[in-house]
């Protein structure tokens, strides 16, 4: 195309929209692509009695009515043990059941064992749904230890929302695949 005795390149016109394009693809992240970079902590600690302050600490469990367990301030199961995070239906909503790999699963038989009676008090710091910022983080739960957990699997109701749920369930998930 010729414009006033001057060449005229006409690919010069498509650098524009393909900048546009390119921008919106680049920039825009899918729900997919921001699910895997969704990551929870999740610490199993021990109850334990008042004596020793120094290496117990008192909590709140549950929001609606909250319970006071003393516990162990360091956890003896993290994140780091964790296999696979799952939400499974059980009667009267949903429960979350965590996998621990093979040294996690004989930590969790071996606590499980010694403290018949006990609980375990779980925390877990997670990603808002609503925004995907990390949360600060809250008590879940205190299931009793009422038999020994010899299979790796540790199930328990989490105070939390369904969608907290499988927020925590997807980042415990994606730290098991690294």
């Amino acid at each position: 195309m010729i414009i006033s005795g001057k060449r005229f390149n006409t690919n010069l016109l498509l650098v524009p929209a393909l900048a546009a394009v390119l921008a919106l693809l680049c920039s825009c992240q899918s729900p997919k692509t921001n699910r895997k970079k969704v990551f929870s902590t999740l610490r199993v600690h021990l109850e334990a009695g008042q004596e020793a302050p120094e290496r117990n600490q008192q909590v709140l469990i549950s929001r609606a009515n909250p319970v006071s367990v003393h516990v162990q301030k360091s956890p003896f199961l993290t994140e780091t043990s964790v296999k696979e995070a799952k939400l499974v239906e059980v009667v009267g909503g949903f429960a979350l059941s965590v996998t621990f790999d093979v040294q996690g699963g004989w930590l969790l038989e071996q606590y499980s064992t010694a403290n018949l009676g006990k609980h375990f008090a779980i925390f877990s710091q997670f990603p808002i749904p609503s925004n995907e910022k990390m949360a600060e983080g809250r008590w879940l739960a205190a299931p009793r230890i009422n038999k020994r957990i010899a299979d790796g699997v540790l199930v328990f109701t989490p105070d939390a929302t369904r969608e907290e749920a499988e927020q925590i369930a997807l980042g415990l998930n994606n730290l098991a695949q690294k």
